[in-house]
């Protein structure tokens, strides 16, 4: 393609209901780039599986676009979403003491592993379907999945398609611009069919992300307003800086934090809440806060948006190693709706997980949001259980922690999550999980073998059958309407661990 493209369509590709933040970045940008450049979104999460292809049809017979540019959000089958829980399907599988439950189990993993099978093969059909349609036209395929996948998308793909790993302003400019060679981290299918991986040698300047232009983002996507009673996801930086053993943001995005323009944010987050009525924002950095300087960010974001009088509930995933008092209380004043990070009770699985955070900081931290004011703002654990290192001891290490954090907040204010590790490929975890033996050298990563796909959700024994019974004695007794299941289970995990606990007994 050597002329300049004038039609683009992008395709959400099937997925849970959840805001597409990264795909409308990225038309945003397109389009204050290259205002000339028509553009439309079609959100396959909107529409019902019986009509998707006849849509995606329907579009491209109508617009005859140069490029249709496909967001793949998710790809592996161990992770846990609103359309199906294989952690409790893997859990009542390999424990439940109720033959009933494992044989249901078993029929729910075959259905979860049939259904992402499906879903892969169908969105594979959906990119044959423009190349057939569109014989000249150029393919994008972009999203978290390309991210951690991109090789083995690439493979899958039809001839001419670029398959972007990361950050995607850059590569689709160069689409849009007819390029020589795609920009930006990619892998590129030619039309001969050979498969060339050019890495990222460097990173786009988050400076050039203006506010999105909400007015222009409704008139090419017609599902936006669909979107604005939930959480709409905002991000403020891209890269991280720490080597968290299990996670990959610090290779997709980068390792060096860069920074959009506090105001810039700030008028985003205000056009959302006082042009559309959205009261939820997710702001979606790998962490919110973090190193010394994101945290003044952080502040100088904050400032802004009490300046502009926005009234939002917001959260993100936070480190809390540079927090002050002033910070903690401008969150608060600013419309913090829960406190979100990664807790773990002991600083040997901290630092056996390379978190790069101390214990004692963190809880200090803690303190720090109480005397600002905390009043009902949730404080959601979300604790890495049976990591590589977990011990009984350190497991009674955190239920200690969490209750004093129940003494802090109030109980009902403090939400321990049970996770597992997700092992992603190319990670340090990974890797010292293939030199223990725990996986073998030439594992897919994206296999559809049961047994294999359990495994990638870590909780070996002899405390994954500790912890995981102590999750289904949770959920045989639990009232929703009364208490939390992290908090039930934890509960039920303390006192097996300090004896005295009778074996779990068959369901009734």
């Amino acid at each position: 393609m050597s002329q300049p493209v004038r039609t683009v369509l992008y395709v959400r590709l099937p997925v849970w209901k959840i805001y597409p933040g990264g795909v409308i970045y990225v038309a945003d940008f397109i389009h204050k780039e290259r205002p000339d450049v028509r553009q439309e979104l079609l959100d396959m999460a909107l529409l019902p599986a019986d009509e998707r292809k006849a849509a995606l049809r329907a579009r491209i017979e109508a617009l005859r676009p140069d490029v249709v540019a496909f967001s793949w959000r998710n790809m592996q089958t161990f992770g846990p979403h609103p359309e199906n829980d294989a952690l409790d399907v893997v859990m009542n599988f390999d424990y439940s003491p109720n033959p009933a439950r494992r044989v249901k189990a078993a029929w729910d993993a075959l259905g979860i592993i049939w259904d992402y099978a499906a879903a892969r093969l169908r969105n594979f059909g959906y990119m044959k379907l423009v190349r057939r349609l569109l014989p000249e036209a150029r393919i994008v395929v972009g999203g978290t999945a390309v991210s951690i996948f991109g090789k083995y998308i690439a493979e899958k793909c039809p001839t001419d398609t670029v398959v972007v790993v990361g950050e995607g302003e850059e590569a689709m400019l160069s689409v849009v611009d007819g390029f020589d060679r795609p920009a930006g981290h990619h892998y590129y299918k030619d039309r001969d069919g050979r498969v060339v991986h050019r890495p990222a040698d460097e990173n786009f300047d988050l400076g050039r992300l203006t506010a999105v232009d909400f007015a222009y983002v409704e008139s090419i996507f017609p599902g936006f307003r669909d979107y604005l009673d939930g959480y709409i996801g905002v991000h403020t930086k891209r890269g991280c800086p720490f080597q968290c053993h299990f996670c990959l943001y610090n290779k997709i995005e980068g390792a060096h934090q860069r920074f959009r323009d506090p105001a810039e944010v700030a008028k985003e987050v205000e056009a959302l809440n006082k042009v559309y009525g959205v009261k939820y924002i997710w702001f979606t950095d790998a962490q919110f806060c973090s190193t010394l300087r994101s945290t003044r960010h952080v502040e100088a974001i904050l400032d802004e948006m009490v300046a502009r009088a926005v009234k939002v509930n917001w959260t993100g995933y936070l480190r809390l190693n540079h927090l002050t008092a002033d910070i903690a209380r401008k969150m608060l004043q600013s419309g913090l709706i829960s406190i979100d990070l990664s807790f773990t009770g002991t600083q040997d699985i901290i630092d056996s997980l390379t978190l790069g955070y101390d214990l004692d900081q963190q809880m200090a931290a803690f303190k720090l949001f109480k005397e600002a004011g905390h009043s009902d703002q949730q404080v959601k654990l979300y604790m890495p259980l049976n990591a590589p290192g977990e011990t009984e001891a350190t497991l009674l290490a955190t239920i200690d922690r969490i209750k004093e954090l129940y003494g802090m907040f109030g109980r009902d204010n403090v939400l321990p999550f049970i996770f597992f590790i997700g092992i992603q490929p190319n990670t340090p975890v990974e890797r010292r999980l293939i030199a223990e033996g725990y996986l073998a050298k030439d594992y897919d990563p994206l296999t559809l073998n049961p047994f294999v796909i359990k495994k990638l959700l870590y909780n070996p024994d002899p405390l994954g059958r500790l912890i995981a019974q102590a999750y289904l004695e949770a959920m045989t007794r639990h009232d929703p309407s009364s208490d939390y299941i992290g908090r039930t289970t934890m509960e039920i995990l303390e006192r097996r661990l300090r004896g005295g606990a009778p074996v779990l007994q068959p369901a009734v």
